[in-house]
């Protein structure tokens, strides 16, 4: 089996990959227009996870390289799962150093729980002061 490598270079990205598995597999973002999977990639910090050149996983931050971070659209295409990719993914994105001493890093996930908790991530502390905007559907016509 080949060693898993992860970039955060935006050139290796394969973006059509991406897109299509947001749009089409995804639990969170099924019809997400390729127009704002682009600029998601843009403003985000981007890990790219490849076995043989070909991307197998991705993970995206969105933070302000200070105080706060968001994980968001961490996945492992269907046929590669079950090898530990995620986690690994997870553990270099953490360790990244742009993500180091951020006041909080938070995640939305659904199926991904067990992941995170490994790695120290719990619900909010304070929940009655944690409030959101969602539009669950915002993709869907």
């Amino acid at each position: 089996m080949s060693a898993l490598q992860i970039s955060t270079d935006r050139s290796e990205l394969d973006v059509p990959l991406i897109y299509r598995f947001l749009s089409e597999q995804s639990t969170w973002a099924v019809g997400i227009p390729r127009t704002v999977v682009d600029r998601a990639i843009e403003n985000s910090l981007c890990f790219g996870a490849y076995v043989d050149g070909r991307q197998v996983a991705f993970a995206r931050v969105v933070t302000d390289y200070a105080t706060y971070g968001s994980i968001d659209d961490l996945f492992v295409v269907p046929e590669y799962r079950g090898r530990g990719y995620a986690k690994a993914l997870l553990e270099t994105l953490l360790a990244h150093p742009s993500l180091q001493g951020l006041r909080r890093l938070v995640v939305a996930t659904g199926n991904g729980r067990a992941l995170f908790e490994q790695f120290e991530f719990v619900a909010p502390q304070h929940p009655d002061t944690v409030l959101e905007r969602y539009f669950p559907n915002i993709y869907v016509s």
